[in-house]
């Protein structure tokens, strides 16, 4: 049965709803879709990293609205949306969840995976910023210099990941924010006391270029702030 069909045609939504019966219907089709390419053996590695990657994407929209449920009413409102992690669930893409922040994380797993599958390919750039942008943003609460990740394994792959992406990609679109991430990351590493030198000449240095590369940067306002997080000469 249609999933609009078993909601009485969206009957039972109600005005705050962030996902209707028809987007639920929708992603859950997509899901299907996806799985099915990513366990298929006769598929390419090119066609079951961009199954991972949509299946990526998609799980990020889904996220950001639940999340935004999340935090206006402290739970997931309405019957589509409860349906879609359900069915979700059923069919082999549960939407990540982070026990610690107390919300859906980032499907970086399936991110990850599409780069993996087809580091070369036309969505490696797309994949390797939701790596990067996934770990990061679900690694803290308030402070993004306080990793909630044991440290410095945490900041180095993210570094590893970040770097990557802006030496093999300097003209995406994310390279600015990417950019910004690997500088923090290598203020936790210093600020971890694992070789705190070196990782904190390097953090002043990327530091230092992104202010003079991004002047009118919102970002570059929290330069300062992080330069004095840094340990001392």
């Amino acid at each position: 049965m249609l999933l609009v069909g078993s909601l009485g045609a969206g009957a039972f939504v109600q005005a705050h709803d962030l996902i209707t019966a028809e987007a639920a219907e929708r992603y859950i089709a997509q899901a299907q879709r996806n799985v099915a390419t990513i366990r298929s053996r006769d598929e390419t590695a090119t066609r079951r990293a961009e199954a991972h990657l949509a299946l990526a994407r998609m799980q990020d929209e889904i996220r950001d609205l639940l999340n935004r449920d999340l935090a206006m009413h402290g739970r997931v409102q309405g019957l589509p949306s409860n349906l879609v992690l359900e069915r979700l669930k059923a069919a082999g893409a549960p939407l990540p969840w982070s026990e610690r922040l107390g919300r859906f994380a980032a499907p970086v797993e399936h991110y990850g995976a599409a780069y993996e599958l087809d580091p070369q390919g036309a969505g490696a750039n797309a994949a390797l910023y939701g790596v990067v942008y996934g770990r990061f943003y679900d690694s803290f609460r308030d402070d993004p210099l306080v990793s909630l990740d044991p440290e410095p394994a945490s900041s180095h792959a993210l570094i590893e990941a970040g770097e990557r992406l802006v030496n093999a990609y300097p003209r995406d679109a994310n390279v600015e924010e990417v950019r910004f991430i690997v500088a923090v990351a290598w203020v936790r590493a210093a600020r971890s006391g694992s070789d705190a030198r070196h990782s904190a000449a390097r953090a002043r240095d990327l530091l230092e270029r992104f202010r003079k590369d991004y002047p009118d940067s919102l970002r570059s306002a929290a330069v300062p702030v992080m330069l004095e997080a840094l340990p001392a000469r």
